[in-house]
């Protein structure tokens, strides 16, 4: 009792350290597994370990293969989230250099990590194969805390992101479906009864796969499952699965589950956030309890068989020429630079569902006695830690060496897509500078990426911007919603990760009223609240720009503009170019031949 619950609560601690540090949480899980289990034998004075996930006749936490049924219904669950992720819209949409990143690369990958496993540790083809198949996987979980602390350009980052979104379930397949053609090989010695035998694991995976996923959506769609308990009905569907396809095909298990996810996270299922909430929260638990069992059941024996210069040798190999050769053959024709390039060369960690499933087939293949099965979660785990130690650690270094690390954050989050935000936001864009909307009304996003804009569907309450990397190279922040309170919320929560330039809100009615509690964080003077805007917008739906001659001029342009009913300063562009919002508190100087920028009807000077 004593082991698990400590398990769970060293777990959940490594989870928030890893979050605190912006790295990985599969490293400091390993690092404890490793720690509690093989190291400890050195230790203990009889040897022992103190963690024994196995039992070995005096203790341990799993007896006979519990370990293994208990790994192996965490991995269906976490490849289960893993598939829901996986949209199909998402691929057609990134781009073609993730496209060739996820197929080409990962093909490249595939065929020289299992040239170099069997050449270089001289193991069977088979074992070789699915070696390279594990460490095809790169993962958001591990890519995310590392680039979350380096503002990239957007393109760079996008790249690395959806790659890791992208190649997770496609990477998982990909070993599933190499492990199926293992075990099917096992009795038949790889003749044409291995492909019938393969074959009948791919068909019935998928079919269980898919039809149960549709089982699920119209379960869901026609309410047939009360929303209190949707998320432990899908639970109990996925375990379901996972067994029943298991007891027609021996092994297909998993390949169901990761067929049942990419089916239902395609379907137009409204509750589909609240699934992936859950099982979110479920695969953080599952992931922590997982991963310090399963480092803690490697042996010193089995760390020993990579102890030598052949680990670093295939490390070399896997990291410092695959990882570039697939990345350098996958944006030829791109338009990104060479050392933006060589940047996504060299950050390319390995993650949780390579570790897991790896062990996973490990266990399976030792306890059938595959010949080399007992080097797969050795290596694995040698690749994953080595790629997270070294992305984690040189990273930021590696941007500000090759040139890629931004300096300056110019981009511009907006807080708000009403047609005032968009306005705004359009007029930005095309005087080059980047700028994302943000907004829960969907109606809202949708208007403003139908007029050529970046926006995002996103609940501000939530975490999901601060993880989001593609918002690295954002240094403004404007709060533009019509909620005074969402605004100042938005204002405290957010400056210290994208007002680095500054962040602003616009003001209340209240804080119109009286001007000596105007903030100084208040926007367009003090003149203008959101109601305001809103109609000038309605009316007179114009940017105009103004020369100025001197900062008199400016003076006395900006008074009749504040007089005017119709009419909001926004912004002065400076002889440089650079755009200077108005505030309250307006820091910048003004110089002949600056433009001021104001929105509404045309104000003239008397």
């Amino acid at each position: 009792m004593i082991e698990l619950a400590g398990i769970i609560v060293f777990g959940i601690i490594a989870q928030w350290f890893a979050y605190k540090l912006k790295i990985p949480s599969i490293l400091p899980l390993i690092l404890i597994g490793l720690l509690v289990g093989p190291i400890s034998t050195l230790i203990t004075e009889d040897g022992s370990k103190w963690i024994e996930p196995v039992w070995n006749g005096q203790n341990g936490l799993f007896p006979g293969e519990r370990l293994f049924n208990f790994v192996s219904l965490a991995i269906s669950i976490i490849l289960f989230e893993g598939g829901l992720t996986l949209k199909k819209d998402e691929i057609f949409n990134v781009g073609p250099s993730i496209m060739k990143l996820i197929s080409l690369g990962s093909l490249v990958t595939f065929l020289g990590g299992g040239l170099a496993a069997h050449y270089i540790f001289d193991l069977n083809w088979q074992i070789s194969f699915l070696f390279s198949a594990l460490i095809i996987v790169t993962g958001p979980t591990v890519i995310a805390p590392i680039l979350r602390n380096i503002p990239l350009k957007k393109d760079i980052s996008a790249v690395l992101k959806w790659e890791g979104i992208l190649i997770d379930p496609i990477g998982a397949l990909v070993s599933v479906l190499v492990f199926e053609f293992i075990i099917a090989g096992e009795s038949h010695n790889y003749t044409k009864e291995v492909l019938v035998e393969f074959g009948k694991i791919v068909v019935i995976g998928f079919s269980i796969g898919f039809t149960s996923a549709y089982a699920l959506y119209y379960a869901i769609k026609h309410k047939v499952i009360p929303h209190f308990l949707l998320n432990v009905i899908t639970l109990a569907s996925v375990l379901a699965v996972f067994v029943l396809s298991d007891l027609f095909a021996h092994e297909s298990g998993l390949l169901a589950v990761v067929v049942m996810g990419m089916v239902i996270g395609n379907k137009d299922v409204p509750e589909l956030k609240d699934i992936l909430y859950f099982k979110e929260s479920l695969s953080i638990l599952l992931i922590s309890i997982l991963f310090i069992l399963l480092a803690a059941n490697i042996n010193i024996d089995d760390l020993l068989l990579i102890y030598n210069w052949k680990s670093l040798l295939l490390f070399a190999v896997v990291v410092f020429v695959l990882r570039p050769l697939s990345v350098f053959l996958s944006t030829i024709n791109s338009g990104l630079k060479f050392n933006e390039k060589l940047f996504i060369s060299w950050v390319g960690p390995r993650g949780i569902v390579a570790a897991g499933i790896a062990s996973l087939f490990g266990l399976k293949l030792v306890m059938k006695g595959e010949e080399g099965a007992d080097y797969i979660t050795p290596l694995v785990f040698m690749i994953v830690l080595g790629t997270v130690l070294l992305n984690a650690t040189t990273a930021r270094i590696f941007a500000k060496a090759v040139g890629v690390f931004l300096t300056s954050s110019n981009g511009i989050l907006i807080i708000g897509a009403s047609p005032f935000s968009r306005i705004i936001a359009k007029y930005l864009k095309n005087n080059g500078r980047r700028v994302v909307l943000v907004d829960s009304n969907p109606k809202h996003i949708q208007k403003a990426k139908e007029d050529g804009l970046e926006a995002i569907e996103a609940n501000i309450y939530s975490d999901e911007l601060i993880e989001n990397v593609e918002l690295n190279d954002i240094g403004y922040l404007l709060a533009f919603t019509g909620s005074a309170s969402v605004n100042k919320y938005a204002i405290n929560r957010f400056t210290k990760y994208f007002g680095e330039k500054g962040a602003f809100r616009l003001i209340s009615e209240e804080e119109m009223k009286h001007s000596d509690t105007i903030p100084s964080e208040g926007i367009f003077l003090r003149t203008d609240d959101f109601l305001n805007l809103s109609e000038v917008v309605r009316d007179y739906p114009t940017i105009n720009e103004v020369t100025l001659e001197s900062e008199a001029h400016f003076k006395k342009l900006l008074n009749a503009i504040n007089k005017h009913p119709n009419a909001v300063p926004l912004f002065v562009k400076d002889n440089t170019g650079h755009i200077h919002i108005i505030s309250s508190n307006p820091n910048f100087k003004i110089e002949e031949g600056n433009v001021l920028m104001y929105l509404g009807a045309a104000v003239k000077l008397e």
